[in-house]
């Protein structure tokens, strides 16, 4: 069975002219019902029988490797703080400043938009996990800036860099056109209007002309880049303080985020895949090469990682290598052909998945999470 993703702000323009004043509910237009994972479900509220179970494994994937901030411990982090270079104290803590506030944006766009957007329970179930582990990302992030930065004003300035720090307004304000920009065609204007015609039973609106299963898939692709694209350069950057040994409690906890979003960006191009009617391929491209070019200058221009000793042109490349590899999630052609110029990042990444998951399923065994879907099925013939 194929799951579909609801509609997005994209359909905003058209749903102007698609509701009148007057209509008190949402007209249900015939690609939402095309559309297995976006049409209107009265069965939404109610999680069993499992009719996605390809997705209802991504969320059990999610749920068994929950952590909290408490695990991370910091206690050694000051003392290598301390010893760092002015430039790599400003890299590391710009780079935070960026995390801080991006999780509090895609949380944005999962409550505002995808959570109800979508109305099959095992994706809304993921969802709701995701909220709550990005929370977890925030608050780590926040306790980083907290431990290193000891001077309230700068404090201040890293906790607001949205509105502070150019080059990170501007991935900032990229990732929130996608949710509420009235100049594109995810329209805020839209959003407020249609949720003055919709019942609230509803939780997503159909315009007849308007809302299409092609704008939720731009938008899928879009936070996908977020997660997968803005987020890999400043994961890499810290992968190789790692290499050097350096700050231990910030690249564990690089290690829980990253493997986070590498879950949450598969899951985006799960649902995509889902999609009876998608985005043109041209379209797709030109939304993970824009990401591309504004991760690029972030890193190479804005926030150089040379700040800390790495090779800007190779870094570079291997925003382009992870492009190429979200695109081939996607079931599309690369579009850079590069390799892959840090080696270290397949080794440690490998390795991370093994250890944690390892770790998380025997922990997690004796309260039966994952055991389902280890075990193939859930059965009640257990010998007593």
């Amino acid at each position: 069975m194929t799951p579909t993703v609801k509609k997005s702000p994209q359909d905003a323009h058209h749903i102007s002219n698609g509701l009148k004043e007057n209509d008190t509910g949402c007209p249900n237009g015939s690609e939402t019902e095309d559309e297995p994972l976006l049409r209107e479900n009265p069965r939404r509220f109610v999680i069993f029988p499992i009719q996605y179970p390809d997705i209802w494994k991504m969320y059990k994937q999610a749920q068994a490797s929950f952590w909290t901030v408490e695990e991370v411990d910091l206690s050694k982090d000051l003392v290598h703080w301390d010893r760092l270079k002015p430039d790599e104290k400003h890299f590391i803590s710009n780079v935070l400043a960026f995390f801080a506030a991006s999780d509090g944006i895609v949380n944005e766009n999962l409550v505002q938009r995808f959570s109800q957007e979508v109305q099959v329970p095992e994706a809304r179930s993921f969802y709701s996990f995701q909220i709550l582990i990005e929370t977890v990302h925030s608050e780590m992030y926040s306790m980083l800036i907290n431990t290193y930065i000891r001077d309230l004003k700068e404090r201040d300035y890293l906790f607001n860099a949205i509105q502070t720090m150019p080059c990170v307004k501007r991935k900032a304000d990229w990732a929130l056109e996608w949710i509420n920009d009235n100049k594109s065609t995810f329209g805020k204007d839209v959003q407020e209007k249609t949720q003055k015609f919709c019942s609230l039973n509803a939780l997503f609106y159909h315009g007849e002309s308007g809302l299409t299963a092609v704008m939720v898939g731009e938008r899928l692709v879009a936070f996908a880049a977020v997660e997968g694209i803005f987020f890999s350069g400043s994961f890499a950057a810290i992968y190789w303080l790692k290499k050097r040994g350096l700050l231990p409690g910030l690249t564990y906890s690089n290690e829980l985020i990253s493997r986070d979003e590498g879950l949450h960006c598969n899951f985006a191009c799960l649902l995509y895949s889902y999609l009876e009617k998608k985005p043109s391929e041209d379209r797709v491209r030109e939304i993970i090469t824009k990401a591309v070019c504004i991760e690029q200058e972030f890193l190479t221009e804005a926030l150089p990682v040379d700040l800390i000793g790495m090779n800007c042109c190779l870094m570079k490349q291997y925003i382009e290598f992870v492009a190429d590899r979200l695109l081939t999630d996607l079931d599309l052609d690369k579009v850079y052909k590069v390799e892959n110029p840090f080696d270290f990042m397949e080794s440690i990444s490998l390795e991370g998945k093994t250890n944690f998951f390892e770790k998380r399923v025997a922990e997690y065994q004796r309260f039966g999470v994952m055991s389902s879907m280890l075990d193939g099925e859930f059965t009640l013939d257990a010998d007593f």
